[in-house]
């Protein structure tokens, strides 16, 4: 059965609109980032997370990248598109966050909500399926209970509350703790490159590409610190391939902003 996606960005404590899109599709991620020369993208499969995350639209070619302000972030010269993905009015929705936010919108539009939960970096459990039952999370110290303080909510509106508590309380140590390595398997749509640190980083790769030779080029989006805008990084480091990175090509993976290993590479 194939599930509609409702790609619902902007509501309280973000601010804004919804996207109904009725069937998975080609965005235009598809037509913004071509592969490089002699790669094509890569077959997902319908519905998938991958599929999704190829489909999630962008604001216009040339929007700058904004912070939770309303200001511009100090680079403009890194990426090559910025996600129609609110950032909300707060610090929040930094690296991670924007990693655990666009998996959980995933999930919820795809009738598996009941799958969103993540954990605070102290090792709490903070499950949708509770929250959304009218249970909420009251933090002391660094101590964490469930209280039955809230009303039962299962609207996209609460799903936002339940994620701002998540982000103020998640980061790239718990992310990192509840993802799986990939070792030398394939790169997929939706895998992690995450260092888990204060500070550490997390960016998703949202596309990929695939060489006739068995190479293999991705796409990666990314908050940062501040919170701001999610975007596709640019590859600075060889501009010949735009916005796409080739896996396992050199001793690290290099981005506009963080150096990591590749074998930070997880998946969920």
């Amino acid at each position: 059965m194939l599930f509609p996606i409702l790609i619902q960005f902007l509501d309280p404590p973000f601010a804004g609109s919804v996207l109904p899109v009725p069937e998975c599709r080609t965005s235009s991620m598809v037509q913004r980032s071509a592969p490089p020369s002699g790669f094509v993208r890569a077959s997902f499969t319908e519905c998938s997370f991958a599929q999704w995350l190829r489909a999630v639209p962008l604001l216009p070619e040339g929007s700058p990248v904004l912070l939770y302000n309303g200001t511009l972030k100090y680079r403009q010269d890194i990426h090559a598109a910025v996600l129609d993905v609110s950032v909300g009015k707060k610090d929040l929705q930094q690296c991670a966050d924007a990693v655990m936010r666009l998996r959980a919108e995933f999930l919820f539009a795809n009738g598996q909500a009941d799958a969103i939960t993540f954990h605070f970096t102290n090792g709490f459990k903070a499950d949708w399926r509770r929250w959304r039952a009218g249970e909420r999370i009251n933090v002391v110290g660094n101590s964490c209970t469930w209280t039955k303080s809230g009303s039962p909510n299962s609207s996209h509106d609460e799903l936002l509350r339940y994620l701002d508590k998540v982000f103020t309380y998640a980061g790239t140590l718990s992310l990192e703790r509840e993802l799986k390595a990939c070792g030398n398997r394939p790169v997929e749509a939706g895998d992690v490159f995450i260092h888990g640190g204060s500070p550490g980083h997390a960016m998703l790769v949202v596309d990929v590409a695939v060489h006739p030779d068995g190479r293999q080029a991705f796409l990666l989006a990314q908050s940062y610190m501040p919170a701001q805008q999610i975007h596709v990084v640019k590859n600075l480091r060889k501009p010949a391939l735009g916005a796409w990175f080739v896996l396992n090509e050199g001793d690290r993976l290099y981005t506009p902003e963080w150096t990591f290993a590749w074998d930070e590479r997880k998946r969920w």
